[in-house]
């Protein structure tokens, strides 16, 4: 896990502890905090855009590794050969 701080704009600050309050009268108590990892990876995952170019991304990428034979980028240290 990695820890990130945010600045968030007060009004969307009580927007999110709104939400916070009304999902915790549905489900269960839960802290703001708590929710905005889930509310983000849902917001990626459903961004069709995003994932489109993800994918367009990962196919160049994937191509670029099959392109060719791995280069040997290690070079001997004349100082170290026998």
């Amino acid at each position: 896990m990695v820890r990130l701080t945010i600045v968030l704009s007060e009004p969307l600050k009580e927007e999110l502890d709104a939400y916070a309050a009304e999902h915790g009268k549905l489900y269960e108590p839960i802290e703001t905090t708590a929710l905005i990892p889930h509310m983000l990876e849902a917001f990626i995952r459903t961004d069709r855009g995003w994932r489109s170019r993800r994918k367009r991304l990962d196919r160049v990428r994937g191509g670029q590794r099959r392109a060719g034979p791995a280069r040997d980028t290690t070079r001997a240290d004349p100082e170290c050969s026998s």
